[in-house]
Order: structure tokens, then sequence, then C-alpha cells
């Protein structure tokens, strides 16, 4: 979504890369582009002219020009500009403390609030919570068909007492949309869950009708939450309908779908700054599961191209199966053979996180390997695991009995070519090496300076530590020398880059510099 935006950013920001001074014309040229940036994003104007008039202020001020490193505070402080614009901090459902909490979910047809239902509902039952969606979108037709389906899928109960219009009765619907929402919220109070989502109707435009009838539903139900869904492909038109949803029926969060597509994403930048309503959630593709928090500084961090790790480790924390973890760490301290069942368990692991392109889209500086991620084939992972079952239990545990006639016989059993075969089995090979030197207390190979990964000791033959540089017999120069570490001890350890600082350093990251195998993006998936 924020491809273009963040290619622009960055290239912006290089320019100011190895500057000991920033004149007012330099901080002048960046807030240029910078706001040339905002607009081809689609950004409302009045929005950029406010951001940017903040980013000029305070880079001419006293936080840039004393600082060791005035582009990397330029960075920072454009960071936590972006981070005021989408919210200013990770807003959460406010939940009833008696009764069941009531969400309304509004926004113009085609936005997504159906499905959205099923991924909001399936999000909080994963939370602990019993929630139940209620079906009063009567006006567009099989709309209620289409929750149900959805709720089945996600494992929720859906409270639907009329079938809605169907394609030969469009302005006749069954039932009154408003008795629907209130008959709801009373069936899960006898029922007992907790949450209550009500999906409402839409229309391809606003209009009187349509903000009526939500505002009736309103004033029905009660609502905890009244969530309005917006489409974030839809450009500069998604504030006039975020103000008018606004005015019409008050809602309390934002919800931003289709953030996978393609579009320049200046809705998302828009609509919270505009409104003053937060953004709540983010649908990011779509399956049920393709649906997080939404968290202002971690998408501020993946705008400038800074990574957003804490999202990586959760969804990590999510779906890692523990119990194999902690076996794989047992067979690791114990110094084990690492077999290929262990290999295949570890790609199931990293499948089960989710699709591997959006993982590593968020590391630090991503998008100088976007051309490469987005040739990544998913589907290696799946060819990987027919090879391993196409083996034998012994061959999986011995698999350099694994002989040419072997190979054919597994290339057939799974589909692929003896090329694929022998790729992977060279690829095995090394990690079976890189296993058996991180639990020597080797480190990782192919990665220079990463130290050794614990126990085992230091390795037969590794070098020392270097010792300690002796003193110069020149008394001058002694005397010189020891003032110079007089001087070093007095300034202190060296400030260590904080915050967008220590983020433009990731995005300073090349991964050419990486000594990495031969070979190593198609270990990953990478074209052919």
């Amino acid at each position: 979504m924020f491809n273009s935006l963040s290619d622009r950013l960055t290239a912006t920001f290089k320019n100011l890369r190895g500057k000991g001074r920033l004149t007012e014309a330099d901080v002048d040229g960046t807030v240029r582009e910078i706001r040339r940036a905002l607009l081809d994003a689609d950004v409302a104007v009045p929005v950029v002219r406010e951001f940017t008039g903040r980013v000029r202020e305070r880079a001419l001020g006293e936080e840039v020009s004393a600082a060791l490193n005035p582009g990397q505070q330029i960075v920072k402080i454009v960071n936590e500009e972006l981070i005021e614009i989408l919210g200013g901090e990770t807003r959460r459902i406010r939940l009833a403390k008696t009764g069941p909490t009531v969400i309304m979910l509004a926004g113009l047809q085609g936005a997504g609030k159906t499905t959205l239902a099923g991924k909001l509902s399936k999000y909080l039952k994963a939370q602990g919570h019993s929630p139940m969606l209620v079906a009063c979108d009567l006006q567009r037709p099989n709309a209620v068909t289409q929750l149900q389906i959805v709720g089945q899928r996600a494992g929720v109960p859906v409270f639907a007492p009329h079938p809605g219009a169907t394609s030969t009765e469009l302005d006749h619907p069954a039932g009154d949309p408003v008795s629907v929402a209130r008959a709801g919220v009373e069936e899960a109070r006898r029922t007992l869950h907790d949450v209550v989502i009500v999906d409402t109707a839409g229309r391809t435009g606003v209009d009187a009708d349509m903000m009526e009838q939500a505002r009736q539903i309103r004033q029905a139900i009660v609502p905890n939450e009244v969530l309005f869904v917006i489409d974030s492909m839809i450009g500069q038109d998604a504030v006039n309908t975020a103000l008018a949803f606004d005015e019409g029926v008050n809602f309390t969060g934002i919800v931003l779908s289709k953030l996978d597509g393609d579009a320049r994403g200046g809705a998302a930048l828009s609509v919270a700054s505009v409104t003053g309503k937060p953004v709540m959630f983010a649908s990011t593709g779509e399956g049920l599961d393709d649906f997080e928090l939404f968290h202002p500084d971690r998408m501020a961090s993946r705008i400038l191209d800074l990574g957003d790790v804490l999202t990586l480790i959760e969804q990590a924390e999510k779906s890692w199966d523990k119990d194999e973890a902690a076996r794989m760490a047992q067979k690791f301290a114990d110094q084990e053979d690492f077999t290929l069942d262990d290999f295949l368990a570890q790609m199931q692991q990293i499948r089960n996180m989710g699709s591997m392109k959006k993982m590593l889209m968020m590391m630090p500086g991503a998008q100088n390997i976007r051309q490469q991620l987005e040739q990544f084939d998913e589907r290696e992972i799946d060819r990987v695991e027919a090879i391993v079952r196409s083996m034998t239990p012994h061959e999986r545990v011995a698999p350099k009995i694994i002989n040419g006639s072997r190979r054919a016989r597994i290339a057939r059993g799974s589909g692929v070519h003896v090329s694929e075969v022998n790729g992977l089995l060279e690829r095995f090979a090394q990690a079976q090496k890189m296993m058996k030197k991180m639990a020597a207390g080797g480190g990782m190979p192919g990665l220079p300076g990463m130290p050794g990964m614990g126990g085992g000791g230091a390795r037969k033959g590794a070098k020392s530590a270097p010792k300690k540089k002796a003193r110069s017999g020149n008394p001058a120069k002694a005397a010189q020398e020891a003032k110079d570490a007089e001087a070093r001890r007095a300034a202190g350890p060296k400030a260590q880059p904080t915050g967008a600082a220590f983020g433009q350093q990731g995005a300073d990251f090349d991964p050419s510099q990486l000594n990495l195998p031969k070979g190593f993006d198609k270990f990953l998936g990478g074209s052919k």
C-alpha cells in the first residue's frame, strides 16, 4: 500500500546522510520533497500542509542544530509527526462493564464490512471472548447469506431472523433492520455472548436514507463502539466520506480495509487527522486471519522503511508451536544431528506464521529488496515438503544414503525434477553444518561479526582476543597517548542511536553486505 510513499521518503532521507550540518536550504529542500511525496500518495491537502509545517518548524529548531547526526534527527522528527497524524497511540475496544459489548459497523457498500465482521469476531474469539454476529444488512442481495458463511468460517454464531433481499425484490427487503438489531442484542444477552457485532447496510454513495437508517440502529442498540469501515484505496474521497459518516452516526473508531492493495494509501494518512477519530484496526488481506490491531508507531516505521519487528515477533509467538520449539532447543543443546524431519518441521512452523513476503517486508530496509521479494515463490515450502515426504523414514535420518536411483524415485514421488531434489539436499547439508557449528559455539557461518550462540566454549583453533596495545617507547608520544585515553574516558561511552535514528540505520541496510551462501535466495523460494 505505501510502497511508493516509502520509496520517495527513503530517497529523500538518503540525500541528508553524512551531512554534519544542515542549512535552511537543506531543510526546505527536504520538506519540499516530503510534501510532493505525500501529495502523490493522495494525502489530503490540509493534512499535508499541517504536517510539513510542523516538520519544517522542528527541523529548523534547536533539536536538529544541536544534534550529532542532523540527518537522523530529521528522520526522527518525520517519524514522530507521522505517528501523530495516524492517531498518536494504539486504541483498543472499550468493553462494556455490564452486559454484552455492542459493536456497530458502518460504511459504504463494497468497503468490506461483512468480511470484516467475521475477521473482528475471530480476533475477539482468540482473545477469550464469545462474540455473536447480527445480520442487519437486509438490502444488499445475499448479504445475510454471506455473513452466515463468514460466521461459519470464523466459528461464530450469526443471528439472522430474516433472509434479507433477493435479486428479485431489491426494493422490498424482508424485515426491519432496526428491529433485527435490537432483537440481536437481546438474544446475545439471553445466550450470554459478551460481544455483539452488528453488520449494517451500505450504499454505493452517501445518501440521506442510508444515514437515517444507521442513525436509528445506533439509537436502538446504543453501541459501545461504532466502527467506520473505509476502503483504503479510494483516495481523496475518503475524507469527505469519513466526515459525512462522522456527522451522521458519530463513529468512535476507524477500520482500514484492503490495506494490502496497490493504491497510494492517502486515505490511511488523512482520515484520522481530519476526523480526530483513531484508526483501531487494519485488514491486510482476504483471509480471516489477515487482520491486526492498528499501531500508529509501527505503521509509521513501515512507511519510513524502518521495519516492524514487534508485529513480526507477535505473529511468531501467536503461531509458533512452543512444544516443537522446546524439542528443537533440547536437541540443539544435546548436539544431536539435525535431520530432514527437523528441517521439515521448521519449514512448517514458518508456513504457519503466514505469508513469507509479508513477514520479510516487516524487516528494516526491506524496500531495498522489494523486487526480489515480489518474485518470491510462496509455493517453495510446499515443494520442499513434497520432496521430504517422498523419502523413507531412514532416508530422512541418514540422507547420505540417497544415491542416484533414490533421488530419481523421490523426484517422481514429489512431482519435481531430480535437480530440485539435489538442490534441497545440498541446502540441507549446509543447514546441518550450520547447526553443528552453532552448537559448538562458533557463531553463524556467513554472517560476519555474529557471536557464538552459547554453549560449547571456544572453537578449536579459534583466534584469541587481540592484546592490548603496548605503550610507545617515545616519551612524547606516550604522553600524548595517555592524554588521548584520558579524554576518551572523560567523554564516556559513545551514545547509542535510539528510536528513528536506530531505524534509519536499518533503512540503510543493504542485504548484499551479508556474505550469504550462494543460492540463498533459491533456498527462500526465489525465482528459478
